[in-house]
This record gives structure tokens, sequence and C-alpha cells, in this order.
């Protein structure tokens, strides 16, 4: 990427036909799940969507050429989302947790575990799903404590050629499976030893999603993302392959900061696409609507005002989370993917909120898409290592290392050492 940040023609050209994919067949989602009483149901409402970006190639985009995929870099599938997370987020949302759960497999798997456990993903039809088994029940924010008795509980045990997993999982995006049996893949964050600190025991497991002993429990009915199924998933005594272990035990650390820098950069293309979404909006209420008066209310500078601050702060966001792309595909540093995080996910819900405010109230009601879009606008600070427990201590470890430079960030160098 130039320092200009002008987009090369091919990034245009993909950026055009994300958004003509976006309006042809994700437009008619929330007619889809419009209605429908539970999280699963909505869910399950979305799998022709979710079918159409598997054949249209979005599911191979997240694997690495070398592994059979189309190898496209983090910014043009961050291009990309921002295209269809603005029509809709659920079904992004369940194709990027698919990218995030194989993550671990992409950057830490052996050749003969990339080829095993990414080949089911590697279609140009049907509707594979995997998850990422991270978050605790009790809470994840503190996963690398050194204390036996905090951190991740979940464990493993080996019992000869096997792993025996056992634990309790929530916030698990896509664990249900289409069908409530479980995804085709798990990618399980555990300790192989609870009595040894994470830098030792730490692991993350390839789990096959329909196991025996692999239990699926009730999803959070979340106020936003209506139809991302994010259920709380037990696995009892669940039993593996020992080859299915990824990297070594103590090598969790490293896999899960690497696979939640590579989504808190895509986080950012999210929040980006419900800002403009919310700026289009307004902006044509503004230039066609009166409310009583003698002009559009977009002569008014108090509107004006408002238009041209939301816009200035998306293309902020907008920019940084380009940064922060380019910089995981260039040296896999944090600092601009968690920066780009945190900033595009707060700044999301303030600027759709100052946007309900040029609307009035209206905007309130569900024929306009202001609330539909505040209320996924709200989740992003929140998941995906929530801003104050898991983002800003990343950004605080970073700045407490004496190798830190500030300025080497921007300048396409690691920030620590």
């Amino acid at each position: 990427m130039a320092v200009d940040l002008r987009l090369s023609e091919d990034q245009l050209q993909g950026r055009r036909a994300a958004r003509e994919f976006a309006a042809t067949h994700l437009s008619g989602v929330a007619a889809a799940i419009e209605g429908l009483p539970t999280p699963e149901e909505r869910f399950r409402a979305t799998r022709p969507f979710y079918r159409e970006m598997v054949r249209a190639g979005f599911l191979k985009s997240l694997i690495p050429a070398a592994d059979g995929g189309a190898g496209t870099s983090l910014l043009d599938l961050a291009l990309a989302g921002e295209e269809i997370s603005g029509t809709d987020v659920n079904v992004s949302c369940g194709l990027f947790s698919s990218g995030l759960a194989l993550q671990p497999v992409i950057g830490y798997g052996s050749d003969e575990q990339r080829a095993r456990l990414l080949a089911p993903f590697l279609t140009d039809d049907g509707t594979p799903l995997a998850s990422f088994a991270f978050s605790e029940v009790g809470g994840s924010a503190n996963f690398d404590s050194t204390d036996p008795a905090a951190g991740i509980t979940t464990t493993a045990r080996r019992d000869g050629d096997e792993w025996v997993i056992s634990g309790h999982k929530q916030f698990t995006t896509n664990g249900s499976g289409w069908d409530g049996a479980g995804p085709d893949l798990f990618t399980v964050v555990c300790r192989t030893d609870p009595a040894l600190p994470p830098a030792e025991s730490l692991a993350v497991i390839a789990v096959p999603g329909r196991s025996p002993g692999v239990r699926v429990g009730p999803a959070l009915d979340t106020m936003g993302h209506r139809a991302a199924l994010s259920p709380r998933v037990s696995f009892d005594a669940v039993r593996v392959r020992a080859d299915n272990i990824l990297g070594s035990p103590g090598d969790g650390l490293a896999i899960v900061t690497r696979t939640f820098t590579w989504s808190a950069a895509m986080v950012g293309s999210g929040c980006v696409a419900v800002m403009q979404t919310a700026f289009d909006a307004a902006l044509e209420f503004a230039r066609t609507e009166r409310r009583g008066g003698s002009v559009p209310i977009i002569e008014h500078q108090s509107v004006g005002y408002k238009l041209a601050d939301a816009k200035i702060r998306i293309e902020a966001a907008r920019r940084l989370t380009w940064a922060a792309c380019h910089a995981f595909d260039t040296t896999g540093d944090l600092e601009l993917p968690v920066a780009s995080k945190v900033f595009a996910s707060e700044t999301a819900v303030e600027v759709v909120q100052s946007l309900m405010s040029v609307v009035g109230i209206e905007s309130y009601g569900h024929e306009l898409p202001f609330a539909r879009l505040l209320q996924d606008a709200l989740a992003f600070p929140l998941y995906d290592g929530g801003n104050q427990g898991v983002r800003r201590r990343q950004l605080h470890d970073l700045l407490r290392t004496p190798s830190y430079d500030s300025r080497s960030a921007t300048e396409g160098g690691a920030a620590a050492r």
C-alpha cells in the first residue's frame, strides 16, 4: 500500500464486486430473519446467504494460496468486508468467525495439519463452518494469568495417542453448526497441565465439531447481530488424535495473540461499514427532508456540521483500519490492529448516535436503518476481546515494554521486540 493510500485498480474492482454481491445476495437477510423468535432460527435462516458467499469465493479468500486458497491479503479482505458488512453484519460475522477459527491452523499448523484441517473449507460450494472456542464461562480477559486457578480452565489431558478435552466455553460464534450438532471444526484453547503457567501449558487443539462429548448449549439472544449465533459449548472428555495440537504446549499464548491481531483489524472494517451505512442514510434524509421548514435540513449549519464531523471520523477509522491490515500483512505487529479495533468500535457507537440526532425521532423506529445499526455497533467495543478487559491491556503491556518504539508502527516496523 502506497503512502498516499490510493487503492489499486484491482482493489477498486474487488471492492465494487463485493458491493454488487452484497446488494444482490445479502440485501434479503433482514427480511429472512424478520419475526423469527430465537437466535437459532435466525441463524439457520442465513444459511442460503452464507452458501452464496462460499460460492463467490469469500471462504477460500481466507486461506493462503500455498494451502489451496485464494491468498487474499488482510487489506483486501477488509475492503470487501466493509462492503458486505454494510449490507448485513450477520452473514459476514459467520464468515469471518470461520476465518478466526482457521487462523491457528494457518499460522501454526504443520504441512500435514493444514492439508487435512483446511480441506473442508477449500470448497466452491456448501456451508462449512469453523469456530474458535476461546472464551470461558467465567471470563477470559486474564487468559494468560500465571495463577493456576485463574485464566483458561478448559484442560487437555494426554492419554496415549489422544488428547482428552474437558471444559466449558461461551460466545463460541458458529459453535452450534447449522443444526445444533457442532461446526465442521473447532480450534479449542486449553491447558495441557493446569498446574503449569500458560507459557508452558496453553495450547490450541483442533477438534472435529461433531466429536462425541461435544455439547452445544443455549446462545445469548443479543441486542444486535441478531442472526450471528454464539452459544455455550461444553467439551465432556472429548477425545481427539494427539497430532491435532497446533504447535506445542505453551505455544497457545502466541497463537491466541496472532489470531486476535488478525481479527482486530477485521473488526475495524465492520465498524466502518456500519458508520458508512448510517452516514449515507442520514445524508439522504438531510438532503430530502424539510421537517416543516422552507429548505432541506442540510442547509442548516447544525445539520451540516454534524454530517461533516461524522464523515471525518469515518475516514479516520477507515484509514486506520487499512493501515492496521497492511501492518498485519507486512510485519504481523499488533499495535495498529489493536488500536484500530478500539478506535473504530468506539467511534462507530458515537457516530451512529450522532447521526440519529440529525434525523430525529424517526431514527428510533425500524423503518429507517439507524436503530438496527446502533444495536449492531454496540457489540463492537465488547466482542473480539473487549476494549477495556483485553484490547487496552494489550496496548498498555506494549507501552510498558522497555524496547517499545512509539514511532515504529507508522514506520513499518514492530513496536517492540
